[in-house]
């Protein structure tokens, strides 16, 4: 559920916010992609910062789509789709 709320909101170029830890992150969320353990995390950049940061997936609750909240990147956003796609694939997933 969480991977097809980033996807949307990555897609449509909307904030999101979410629980991290004991921290609510307001993010621009940029790219999804699994770390070499498998695990994995979305990298994004946070509200009012010029930091790009990554964030696990197992670590963040109460994810919520910001829909009037929009966005235009800093870096180009490149295809996440087509990657997460790739490695499920690779590892029998869809």
């Amino acid at each position: 559920m969480k991977t097809k709320m980033f996807e949307s909101a990555i897609r449509n170029r909307n904030r999101v916010s979410f629980i991290y830890g004991f921290d609510e992150v307001l993010m621009e969320p940029y790219y999804l992609t699994f770390k070499k353990n498998g695990s994995k995390v979305v990298y994004g950049k946070v509200f009012y910062s010029n930091e790009i940061k990554k964030f696990n997936f197992s670590k963040i609750a109460n994810l919520k789509i910001l829909e009037e909240s929009r966005f235009a990147p800093i870096i180009q956003v490149i295809s996440y789709i087509q990657e997460t796609n790739n490695y499920n694939n690779q590892i029998g997933h869809c």
